[in-house]
């Protein structure tokens, strides 16, 4: 009698070849981090530093405007959203990049690297829309001053709040979607020091052309870009309208602090996601990555408050009341 053919040669070569994907499959990324292991105790001290410093930051921020009447106002409102923003935004890397260091696991599930991704980038997306929404309070403020109580009021904050929230949301949702379609097979090493779309998308023995699409149009002609630069081109052509010179220092004072965030988070989003990565440029890149992910949590605050004479005097006010009561 014939003898019965062996159940795998009645598999055709693409499903042999689906077998050995599902069979080498990765369930675990290694995060390099930083090519720096002798400096270990150094980079979590300065993680450590830069991480408490933007937590007591932002809840200052926070704390400060609940407590003092004047500050409630539509400009302070987004300001406390996005020092709430930032503490959750720091927290999704910060925290295990410092318990790396501590115990030197580099391993991350695949699960929790796309769980990292995801909130990372829906805050990251919210960060920019929030921005944008405060561009156009800016512009408010500048250009309709006679109009700005009426337009800006409660209900339309809270509106362009929610929108800012919900659209990251659902931003970050479109370029997640596409991620978690990719399969992975071969290396299962991360260069970088979190689980950044591009970085994980590398290492994917499938098709990444959608999933960097995606990133690449929302990233570069995303609607936060776009509002931005419309708020502050109208903004500079009122200001440059203006005939006293007071005014016009004025106007820049109003908005120098926010000028200033946006120029410096877009800018280095736009260096990392835009421009195109190389292998020249992949220790570069990384390094651009701190100036979105891990340093506008610690210096927001410090351009807000250094800079913006009503949130000087009302810190100084409540840690004189705070004083009193001891004394």
């Amino acid at each position: 009698p014939v003898s019965p053919r062996p159940p795998f040669l009645l598999l055709r070569p693409e499903d042999m070849e689906r077998m050995e994907i599902n069979q080498s499959s990765v369930t675990t990324f290694i995060l390099l981090g930083f090519s720096f292991p002798q400096m270990g105790i150094l980079l979590f001290t300065l993680f450590f530093i830069i991480y408490s410093l933007s937590i007591v930051g932002n809840l200052l921020i926070v704390l400060l405007v609940v407590a003092n009447q004047h500050l409630h106002t539509p400009m302070y409102f987004f300001l406390v959203n996005l020092s709430c923003l930032e503490i959750c935004y720091i927290s999704t890397i910060l925290p295990r990049m410092l318990a790396s260091f501590v115990t030197g696991d580099k391993s991350i599930s695949i699960y929790e690297c796309m769980t990292q991704y995801y909130f990372f980038g829906f805050l990251a997306s919210t960060e920019c829309y929030l921005l944008a929404m405060m561009s156009y309070d800016r512009y408010l403020a500048i250009c309709k001053p006679l109009h700005y109580a009426s337009v800006m009021n409660g209900k339309l904050c809270l509106q362009l709040a929610l929108t800012s929230w919900m659209s990251g949301l659902l931003t970050n949702a479109i370029i997640t979607f596409f991620l978690v379609q990719l399969t992975f097979c071969g290396p299962s090493e991360i260069d970088h020091f979190f689980c950044d779309v591009y970085s994980v998308a590398n290492l994917s023995c499938s098709s990444t052309h959608l999933v960097k699409l995606a990133t690449f149009i929302l990233g570069s002609m995303g609607t936060p870009f776009i509002l931005t630069m419309t708020s502050y081109t109208y903004i500079l052509y009122t200001v440059f309208q203006m005939k006293s010179k007071k005014a016009q220092e004025k106007a820049f004072s109003t908005c120098s602090s926010h000028l200033t965030v946006v120029s410096f988070f877009l800018f280095s989003l736009f260096l990392v996601y835009v421009v195109p990565e190389t292998e020249r440029l992949k220790e570069l890149h990384k390094i651009f990555s701190l100036f979105y992910t891990v340093l506008p949590p610690m210096v927001n605050p410090i351009i807000y408050s250094l800079r913006n004479r009503e949130v000087k005097e009302a810190f100084f006010k409540s840690f004189r009341k705070y004083i009193s009561t001891f004394l």
